[in-house]
């Protein structure tokens, strides 16, 4: 019997435990023999409950302890996760974890530790939650260069995208929504601001260029300025918003964004709604491949976090080579990226054709006292300095 250990039993670290208890006999299987956790660390004692007399509030207490092999990391952010799974690493044992804050800052670093200590630091979840990505693009992928990596990468707001754009409601009213199913934080900045998705793609990035991207490089747009108005504009052009985080290989590097998208229903993002998330992958070899499925919640995510286990139990001898080194990746200038974007204006049509020229007009008649248009490709550079020109500007959707 594998002797394992979580580290934080809340809605991922509980969902390990009860995936471990419910497919026991088939994770024994797949793994060579049974995973048993021996330890759970929190700062509760959940007194009552079956876990109670696994709880323990040291993490020194599984440092210490030589009969722990694997080690479950679903504290989430970086302090103190950081500390605690150094010390793991350091100690022999093998870590999984969800957390995208943790594996986006320290990624490099841990990953460099496990190699040194002959253990795994897998973090299959920490992106798309139980859709498997990063176990593809390091073994499926790997005869492939990646040349994109665009994904609907956090289901709270492809839930809210989708219930204003059916409902016909403003962002207030589904966050609030969002917020009573249990779909959105108390504090839903991290979610709304892009700032989850932004994490996700940067390990993307990293993973796919062996190199350290720093997330605080890519240019990061959340969704609290999509109105219902937005959306009827969309609906009227034949188009749905996303928020998508993208990854590009041009002649000047990788060009990373998260920001919201116009998708035209030909696009393979264009149909992924509600909580669900995708991942599209493009390889110059394989072409277009999509890895779709519930990206989030408890059972999901702790099916990813389990079968990261199930991959340390069948190598606890052995380092899975992970290529992603410290070395920092410059990411290309965002100012060079190409895009078309969706312009409202309070600006008459001759007014926007002088700045911009030649456009394609949307138009709602319920709406007045503004402009809605299409302008042709053109670098984020000129596009800004073409705003700035005409003024007047009240949203802007980038149309993919």
């Amino acid at each position: 019997m594998i002797q394992a250990a979580v580290m934080g039993y809340g809605t991922i670290g509980s969902g390990v435990v009860e995936v471990l208890e419910t497919n026991h006999e088939s994770i024994a299987k797949r793994a060579g023999e049974g995973i048993e956790i021996k330890y759970v660390l929190d700062i509760r004692d959940f007194s009552g409950e079956p876990i109670a007399n696994k709880v323990i509030h040291e993490y020194q207490t599984i440092v210490n302890d030589p009969d722990v092999k694997i080690v479950v990391e679903t504290m989430g952010g970086v302090e103190p996760a950081y500390t605690f799974v150094k010390a793991m690493l350091e100690a022999g044992k093998h870590v999984t974890t969800s957390n995208k804050a943790l594996v986006a800052e320290k990624g490099a670093e841990l990953i460099a530790l496990a190699k040194e200590k002959n253990v795994n630091f897998l973090f299959e979840a920490s992106v798309g939650g139980g859709i498997p990505i990063i176990r593809p693009l390091n073994s499926c992928l790997t005869a492939d260069e990646i040349e994109e990596i665009t994904g609907i990468l956090n289901g709270t707001t492809n839930y809210m995208m989708t219930k204003m754009a059916n409902e016909g409601l403003e962002f207030d009213d589904v966050l609030k929504d969002a917020q009573e199913k249990g779909y959105a934080e108390k504090d839903p900045t991290a979610d709304i601001e892009g700032y989850d998705a932004c994490r996700k793609i940067a390990i993307l990035t990293s993973l796919v260029c062996g190199q350290q991207v720093d997330f605080h490089e890519i240019h990061t747009e959340g969704i609290t300025k999509i109105s219902a108005v937005d959306m009827k504009y969309a609906k009227q052009m034949g188009r749905a918003i996303k928020l998508l985080a993208s990854s590009k290989k041009t002649q000047d590097g990788y060009s990373a964004m998260v920001a919201p998208f116009l998708l035209s229903p030909e696009h393979p993002l264009y149909n992924v709604n509600d909580v669900f998330n995708a991942v599209f992958v493009h390889g110059n070899v394989l072409g277009d491949a999509m890895f779709y499925g519930s990206g989030a919640g408890k059972l999901p995510t702790a099916s990813a976090v389990v079968a990261d286990m199930v991959d340390i139990a069948k190598h606890l001898n052995r380092n899975i080579w992970v290529e992603w080194s410290s070395k920092e990746l410059k990411l290309a200038d965002f100012e060079k990226i190409e895009n078309a974007f969706f312009v409202r204006a309070a600006a008459d049509k001759t007014e926007i054709e002088a700045v911009f020229g030649q456009v394609e007009f949307v138009t709602l008649p319920e709406v007045s006292g503004e402009s809605g248009f299409v302008t042709g490709v053109m670098t984020e550079a000129a596009f800004a300095e073409k705003s700035a020109e005409l003024g007047g500007i009240c949203s802007v959707i980038r149309v993919g």
